[in-house]
């Protein structure tokens, strides 16, 4: 059975040992990018391996590509082929953050036309809770054999540019509702959000727990935030194409597939200051 979206940690518990799986801890902290990997090393899931968002899920920065651009697909599926992932291999990925990280590799593999992925529904928080174990042991595995298929899933900034005066393209931001006005903006060099974006925080995607809400309410709140656009006309952003990602699965889990992502999002977006901006936050009467 191919598990596209999301897995329980019963299911994942049933299959620790299966040699058809692979398990990766995507556990990161954008303000201390070691974190992940200091956690990972204090305990993981059995014979999960870990992955870094900066180093492994994301390509080289320049300054003008965004935060976390791209990954080359080919290097990606060779650290991957390493770990064992074939294209049988039902992957699954987890991390402490709602699926912030770990639904990156869960549509980066799926760009590469890996459908066999699926992100950890509550993450190690939910494998905690219910009692389950722990290891430091680093697993082992004989290298596998990926096939690539690169699917046509990404949106440039040029693209997106081009599109303003039309409105073809409807843009769905995942940032806070605070950042996407332009307020309390400490990642990036300038607040606010490219014209005509609608927002959708990602952790509304999330129930009290850390787990995904229920599908049919995720269709609704997505039918009422795109009112009436097809979810192909929709471009995930973010602040770098990190947590639009999130956005794409909860768009999955709720029937609407068919969206695709704007790479560099914010980060690139605002790293020109020729391209317009909208920026909701006013200055103080005097």
């Amino acid at each position: 059975m191919n598990r596209g979206t999301l897995v329980d940690d019963a299911d994942l518990a049933a299959h620790v040992d299966d040699p058809g799986w692979r398990v990766f801890d995507c556990r990161h902290l954008l303000t201390d990018p070691e974190a992940g990997s200091r956690a990972y090393a204090a305990g993981h899931l059995p014979g999960a391996f870990f992955l870094h968002l900066d180093r492994d899920l994301s390509g080289p920065t320049n300054g003008c590509n965004g935060r976390h651009p791209l990954p080359d697909p080919l290097h990606l599926a060779a650290t991957l082929e390493l770990v064992g992932v074939s294209a049988a291999t039902q992957v699954v990925a987890y991390d402490d953050s709602g699926g912030m990280f770990a639904s990156r590799l869960w549509w980066l593999l799926r760009w590469l036309g890996h459908d066999r992925v699926a992100v950890l529904d509550g993450g190690i928080d939910r494998w905690l809770a219910n009692g389950r174990p722990l290891t430091t042991d680093i697993p082992r595995s004989s290298p596998g054999r990926m096939t690539v298929a690169q699917r046509d899933w990404v949106v440039s900034c040029d693209e997106v540019l081009a599109d303003l005066p039309a409105g073809r393209l409807c843009l769905v931001d995942a940032r806070s509702p605070d950042r996407f006005r332009g307020e309390n903006e400490t990642l990036d060099r300038v607040g606010g959000h490219i014209p005509g974006a609608r927002n959708r925080f990602f952790r509304d995607n999330l129930d009290g727990d850390g787990r995904f809400r229920p599908a049919p309410e995720l269709r609704r709140e997505f039918d009422a935030l795109l009112a009436g656009r097809s979810p192909r006309e929709v471009v995930m952003s973010c602040g770098s194409g990190v947590t639009a990602c999130h956005n794409l699965l909860a768009m999955e889990v709720a029937g609407l597939p068919g969206a695709r992502l704007y790479a560099g999002s914010w980060s690139e977006w605002c790293s020109d200051p020729a391209r317009p901006l909208t920026c909701e936050v006013r200055a103080a009467s005097v």
